[in-house]
């Protein structure tokens, strides 16, 4: 574990994984010709996945 921490394994693991999930659900190539529309397309690409994810996360409620 100690290895993991001074290495940063762990948060590219995270980067790793978030841009799995970007490529699986979206797609691996961008559409657009020109930097500024390339730039709009993964913005509104990582709006709708970061929105998907809020769907399906579970809002919990305490009880008692």
């Amino acid at each position: 574990m100690g290895w993991q921490k001074r290495s940063g394994y762990t948060r590219r693991a995270l980067v790793e994984t978030a841009i799995s999930r970007f490529k699986r659900v979206i797609g691996d190539v961008l559409r657009s010709r020109t930097d500024r529309r390339r730039a709009t397309e993964t913005a509104i690409a990582i709006h709708a996945l970061n929105r998907m994810l809020e769907l399906g996360c579970p809002k919990s409620v305490g009880i008692a």
